[in-house]
């Protein structure tokens, strides 16, 4: 699902680079400019969160544990996306503080995982 949603908001980013007529940057447009940092943005915080879900599962999380992170990031990144391209303040920062409480806790939880797996091994 966050693979779909970086590319829902890349082929965003190319339907208005067509239509704007920009090759490269955002060309002085301000609505190429806010879907170019959406999508950036999705960019930027989707692999350290799939990352952060990985290691907990190989860590032997629960599976509801590695799931509920996964629906929070992907929660937090469209609510996210979705105040930015519609210039809703509310939704970008609520996008942002579910994806970095989601990280807080994924990071959190690896440890705990690592700490437990580490004395179990004793």
């Amino acid at each position: 699902m966050l693979a779909l949603l970086i590319v829902w908001l890349s082929l965003r980013v190319i339907k208005l680079r067509r239509v704007k007529k920009v090759r490269l940057g955002d060309g002085g447009e301000p609505e190429l400019r806010i879907a170019i940092r959406a999508q950036g943005n999705a960019t930027e915080y989707i692999p350290i969160s799939l990352i952060l879900l990985v290691l907990l599962e190989l860590s032997g999380a629960h599976a509801a544990l590695v799931h509920s992170g996964g629906i929070a990031v992907l929660a937090g990144r469209i609510l996210h996306a979705r105040g930015l391209l519609t210039e809703s303040l509310r939704y970008r920062v609520l996008g942002m503080q579910v994806t970095i409480y989601t990280l807080i806790g994924l990071a959190f939880a690896n440890l705990a995982y690592a700490v437990f797996n580490g004395l179990r091994a004793l």
